[in-house]
């Protein structure tokens, strides 16, 4: 079992975030993972870099750990295509170290451009052009592709990938999980409740590898946020209020997402989240995504006013204690 530290792209400045990765594999983490958005989730405590500019400068700031998108929508703000070739170049700049998360993605992402965020039945059409599009050019291939969604003439990645860049798809529902097991090589959930993530992704997604006769490779993430009190609690979470929002996948403006979280009751928000006091409360956090969910990677994702302290800790006193765990 390997763990992943999650560079919080909605909440830090790029610069700050190399040295997050940095700090992340000193201290003992397996991979380092940053989100891809155009627009962050609140308008006045956030940030929204270009996440591949940023693999870029964390692959040659690092040497071991593994860098993932966690993850990226190939779908209407990309060309699948560019996506293929922004995976093979990070690939190349970090030695063979990069894997490509891909999702649906949201609003955020798409509608500040000028371009619209269909339903899902569309999104889910797209993202299986998307993929073909992409493993053929990470496979080497030269595509001739006439879609319904996309089009390429001799298509070809002339700095082509190490080696295999694994596609893992976020999920959250049956209907993405068995979609990902029929056409990624790995999947993504966040866990809330881990019997009912088993029953509704986990399942339907090996069942769905499985009859394709698939490895499968499964990232576990869970929310927590570190803070002393109630208090110190908002404050870490002053970028990702927006996230627990009515209304996140269709907006676009993060000032009304940031609006509709300061309209609901404080209370309701951190009980969107698990809140941990200390190191062993956050070690208990994770342990049934070790235990109970079985997964390959699991992605501590943390929210606190010292984030360069937290990984410290984290990688210190929570890291060997999960690890004594996954045996």
């Amino acid at each position: 079992m390997r763990f992943a530290w999650l560079c919080s792209h909605e909440s830090y400045q790029p610069e700050v975030l190399v040295e997050h990765a940095v700090g992340a594999e000193h201290a003992g983490f397996d991979m380092v993972t940053g989100a891809d958005h155009f627009h962050p989730w609140v308008d006045d405590a956030s940030a929204a870099s270009f996440v591949w500019a940023w693999f870029g400068a964390v692959a040659q700031a690092t040497s071991r750990v593994e860098l993932a998108t966690s993850v990226t929508a190939p779908l209407y703000r990309y060309h699948p295509a560019l996506i293929a070739q922004a995976a093979a170049t990070v690939d190349r700049l970090s030695g063979g170290r990069f894997r490509l998360g891909v999702g649906t993605g949201e609003a955020i992402n798409e509608v500040p451009l000028g371009l619209d965020f269909p339903e899902y039945a569309e999104r889910i059409g797209r993202m299986g052009e998307a993929l073909r599009i992409i493993h053929g050019l990470l496979a080497g291939e030269k595509l001739d592709v006439d879609g319904t969604y996309y089009t390429t003439h001799a298509a070809k990645l002339y700095s082509p990938p190490v080696g295999t860049v694994p596609v893992w798809m976020a999920a959250g529902g049956p209907k993405s999980a068995t979609f990902a097991g029929q056409h990624a090589e790995g999947l993504i959930t966040s866990v809330k409740d881990p019997a009912e993530t088993l029953e509704t992704v986990i399942h339907p997604y090996r069942a769905a590898a499985d009859a394709r006769g698939a490895a499968t490779t499964i990232m576990a993430t869970r929310w927590c946020v570190l803070a002393a009190d109630d208090d110190e609690a908002w404050a870490a979470l002053a970028s990702m209020r927006g996230l627990r929002a009515p209304g996140r996948l269709e907006v676009a403006d993060p000032m009304i997402l940031r609006r509709r979280a300061d309209e609901m009751d404080r209370a309701e928000i951190l009980a969107k989240y698990t809140i941990v006091r200390d190191m062993d409360q956050l070690a208990d956090a994770y342990r049934p995504l070790v235990q109970e969910v079985g997964a390959d990677y699991v992605a501590i994702q943390v929210a606190s006013v010292d984030p360069v302290r937290t990984i410290e800790l984290v990688g210190s006193q929570v890291l060997p204690a999960l690890r004594s765990l996954a045996g």
